[in-house]
């Protein structure tokens, strides 16, 4: 394929839904560029907005929370293996609001207990710590939040 070639199908796989740096870096070695070539094409996504960090990471940690419930630890891990930098990090985690965070977290606590068939009151509560904590999670609200609902 020409360099016009790859950039047209990289402009396409970026319009279709947000894209890290690295995620199209990896793309473009399957096209088997120069380095100088793939630097050239990420710098021309950039400059034409087909390509941007920070909207990304706002994409990426609202998705993953809305529709997989992900917690901030969670989504701050996969960002980095992203290779997301922590500014955008940070900006994509802001992105998410306090009171809903705290709702879903009520809510999946909720879900866990009334399916949780487990006799023992304090191995339930592990049980349900544990699934918000493999979500992401903070382990101090997931413990709040339970103390709270068992009090």
């Amino acid at each position: 394929m020409t360099y016009t070639q790859v950039l047209e199908k990289l402009k396409y796989y970026c319009a279709y839904q947000e894209r890290s740096h690295k995620d199209v870096n990896d793309k473009l070695w399957d096209f088997q560029l120069s380095e100088n070539e793939r630097l050239n094409i990420i710098s021309e996504l950039i400059n034409e907005n087909y390509l941007n960090e920070e909207r990304f990471a706002i994409a990426f940690s609202e998705g993953k929370f809305r529709i997989k419930k992900w917690g901030r630890i969670k989504i701050k891990q996969k960002l980095k293996e992203k290779k997301v930098s922590d500014y955008c990090i940070k900006k994509g985690l802001e992105a998410i609001e306090e009171d809903e965070y705290l709702l879903t977290l009520k809510t999946l606590i909720e879900i866990k207990y009334s399916l949780t068939k487990e006799s023992n009151p304090y191995k339930k509560k592990l049980k349900v710590v544990n699934y918000c904590y493999q979500k992401g999670y903070e382990t101090d609200l997931i413990w709040d939040i339970i103390n709270l609902r068992t009090n």
